[in-house]
């Protein structure tokens, strides 16, 4: 493997990694019930949302700044990325987030009377039903992280597409569209959008966070493949389209 492949997958470790470090962080250590006000939902979502903003031009040069394997997904199905190549950023992405909720642990874990089974946040993990923040059944959360991913990656295809003028906005498009699927979907499922930042808190938190991992994987993947078609085949041809 090439210098610049390696140099690709360490932005997309990074690049996750403070993702679920500072968008989970958000949550469990300032939220509703932090250590001094809470941000409270609007202060999380755009926690999330900076997050992306702030790696998009970090390592966006580098890597795309992906940090999230249904956006590699959709971009090999609308053909900007090799398979091979999505492979890897993926098993990357994976990493990061388990390190990033590892050092959030580290950090949450430090604080006397906290930890991840009384914590009103957990980890940041996402769920359904008795998993959900406000008792969403697995339906309402399948239809939730299915569409807000769909219209997540049509926002990410347009704005990084090579007949958008205004490309250079396209970090603060991306972590804008962000910001506003956590303000309705937070109460849903916590909002994933991502298998990557589900999967690093759940193989901490364990339990039920695992067991309904499933969905926070499956429907975010579906709804990127949805928006891939959508874009493809009805929005902008893309067929001789190259990153």
């Amino acid at each position: 493997m090439e210098t610049n492949n390696y140099s690709k997958l360490v932005a997309e470790f990074l690049g996750t990694m403070v993702l679920v470090l500072m968008g989970c962080g958000s949550a469990v250590i300032s939220g509703a019930n932090g250590t001094f006000s809470g941000v409270g939902l609007l202060g999380i979502s755009f926690a999330f949302g900076l997050s992306v903003v702030a790696m998009a031009y970090a390592i966006g040069h580098v890597s795309g700044c992906h940090i999230n394997p249904a956006i590699s997904i959709g971009m090999v199905a609308v053909g900007r990325m090799s398979a091979s190549e999505c492979i890897g950023y993926i098993i990357a992405q994976i990493l990061g987030a388990i390190a990033g909720a590892g050092i959030l642990y580290l950090i949450a874990s430090g604080k006397a009377d906290w930890s991840i089974a009384t914590s009103p946040a957990g980890l940041g993990q996402n769920g359904y039903g008795e998993g959900s923040p406000r008792g969403y059944d697995l339906v309402s959360g399948f239809v939730a992280e299915f569409v807000f991913t769909a219209i997540f990656l049509l926002v990410i295809f347009g704005s990084t597409s090579s007949k958008n003028i205004h490309g250079g906005f396209a970090g603060l498009a991306i972590g804008l569209s962000l910001v506003l699927i956590h303000i309705v979907g937070i109460p849903v499922t916590g909002v994933s959008v991502n298998p990557a930042r589900s999967i690093g808190p759940a193989v901490f938190v364990g339990g039920r966070a695992l067991g309904q991992l499933w969905l926070f994987i499956v429907a975010p993947i579906l709804g990127a493949l949805v928006a891939a078609g959508i874009w493809r085949y009805f929005v902008e041809k893309t067929d001789n389209l190259k990153v």
